[in-house]
């Protein structure tokens, strides 16, 4: 047999396509030539290949080796192929029994001496092959839990090539691989760039800002995006890091949305092969563009805006980004994906996630800021604050929901708000309801919250209450509120007759959203 197919899998973005795996044993001066467009890191797989399968104690023949990877056309990328390249080598060349190959599909990094390291991106990639009809997939030790997410498809994890070859001729495997499976050095928590969110930080923490918990609580059920803004040290980066306690667990077909972009970024937690808590990526604001949106000048990976998918995004210190990167938010914000074009591809990632910016009244932070003494006032021009807050261009604004001015807390008011504070799981239980309600509105519908309600439909199927509206249309009439504001207020509006338990807003709800958009306190 001089002639071996194999079975791979290839990312384009966050979606797997299936790969054909040929390789061809002819006479002629020993050679090793790969065909379908592979990069650089793929054409190196001829020298890992052939050290893997010597160092794993078989031949490499001495013949002229075609490997085609099929679709021709399609971009192949990353190391994940030097597994089914290496199986199918041996396999043209009788080492193997074709026979074990049908249906079967492959993917790992080999290591020069035959270990199998994990590689990014197995469950689209295994999702994609099941599509195609495959039932059996080889996967390295380390993404075994992940691969297994997939239902109706038989997982092999293997961590050496010479185990992996025992078990295709049915002999005994070597007891010698029980050895630890190599680190990747990818996995790490969703929150590693920036301030982690983790567990045990609680919303009655913050006192002294029963107004900007409220709005924070309104964010939570309605998936609004917030703009917090005030002087340093009143709570905005406190509550942006409590507002994934917030939100409920990721139903099933989410959670496997976000951990497929999460696999492919080589984030996914190690311990947790199905992300069922909605993310919190918080970028530091000297992030490139690429790093915000996506992109990469080899592999297109997924930027902040796809990590943070179905959770939050938080820009603290939001004027001290780039305008460029700031302005790039506004595609992900409308439609909830972006999309990466490239010379010879075109990568969508979805980023439908709820925005938190936080900025300071001005460069030095003391603007407005009553609290400090004389010594503590702020000695910023007029132009420097205009420059400052000029970042955040009006149309990336108008795309917030909610705005809200924080002022410095007294220790009065810290006193006087621990009878009112509320914990976490108390506020999450009222902002769960609220989801619960709007999913049951918008049965039927591609949405799950009040913010991704299309406008057309928001006007057609879900007006408010008869005259709610007035003093919306009289915003709008003195240029107060833009067409897409009055929209957003109705969104709004919807959320809190959520909270409320009602069945439409009236004209309470509508004013307080009004207030909440313009940064009053409701």
């Amino acid at each position: 047999m001089t002639l071996a197919r194999t079975h791979a899998a290839a990312l384009v973005g966050v979606q797997g396509h299936a790969v054909e795996v040929e390789a061809d044993l002819a006479q002629g001066l020993p050679t090793f030539v790969l065909v379908g467009l592979p990069d650089t890191a793929l054409s190196e797989a001829r020298d890992r290949v052939r050290a893997a399968v010597v160092n794993s104690g078989e031949s490499w023949p001495a013949r002229r080796i075609t490997v085609s990877l099929s679709p021709a056309a399609l971009p192949k990328r990353g190391s994940g192929f030097d597994l089914p390249i290496a199986v199918a080598v041996l396999a043209a060349a009788g080492g193997l029994p074709t026979a074990q190959l049908e249906g079967m599909a492959l993917m790992g990094e080999l290591g020069l001496d035959g270990q199998v390291r994990p590689v990014r991106g197995v469950l689209p990639s295994v999702l994609a092959l099941a599509e195609a009809g495959v039932d059996r997939v080889v996967v390295p030790a380390a993404n075994a839990a992940e691969a297994q997410l997939v239902p109706d498809v038989r997982v092999l994890s293997i961590r050496s090539l010479r185990q992996l070859v025992a078990v295709l001729r049915g002999e005994e495997e070597p007891t010698s691989e029980d050895v630890p499976a190599p680190d990747s050095g990818a996995a790490r928590s969703a929150g590693d760039d920036g301030c982690a969110a983790g567990d045990g930080l609680d919303l009655a923490d913050v006192l002294g800002q029963s107004a900007a918990r409220t709005a924070l609580e309104v964010s939570a059920a309605g998936g609004h995006h917030l703009f917090l803004f005030g002087p340093p040290g009143t709570g905005k980066t406190m509550l942006a890091e409590r507002l994934p306690g917030l939100l409920p667990a990721l139903d099933r077909p989410a959670a496997l949305e976000v951990t497929t972009i999460h696999s492919v970024a080589g984030t996914l937690p190690p311990d947790r092969p199905l992300m069922t808590r909605p993310p919190f990526h918080g970028p530091h604001h000297t992030a490139t563009l690429p790093a915000i949106v996506g992109g990469g000048s080899g592999i297109v990976r997924p930027g902040a805006v796809s990590l943070a998918h179905r959770g939050v995004l938080f820009l603290d210190e939001a004027p001290e980004f780039a305008s460029g990167v700031l302005d790039a938010l506004r595609q992900p914000l409308e439609c909830g994906e972006v999309v990466i074009a490239r010379a010879h591809t075109t990568a969508r990632f979805p980023a439908r996630f709820t925005l938190v910016l936080a900025a300071n009244p001005c460069p030095c932070g003391r603007a407005g800021d009553t609290a400090g003494g004389a010594g503590d006032a702020c000695n910023c021009t007029p132009h420097a604050r205009i420059r400052y807050l000029g970042r955040l261009s009006g149309p990336l604004l108008d795309r917030v929901d909610l705005r809200m001015a924080m002022r410095p807390v007294s220790r009065a008011d810290m006193i006087s708000d621990r009878v009112h504070v509320e914990p976490t799981h108390v506020v999450a239980a009222r902002v769960a309801a609220a989801r619960e309600r709007a999913v049951a509105r918008l049965a039927g519908t591609p949405w799950r919250t009040n913010a991704e309600v299309a406008s057309r439909e928001l006007r057609r199927s879900w007006a408010p209450h008869s005259g709610a509206l007035r003093s919306v249309e009289r915003l709008l009439e003195v240029g107060a509120l833009t067409a897409r504001g009055v929209d957003r207020v109705v969104r709004v509006a919807w959320t809190l007759a959520d909270l409320a338990g009602r069945d439409r807003p009236g004209i309470d709800e509508v004013d307080t959203a009004v207030a909440l958009r313009q940064g009053r306190a409701a």
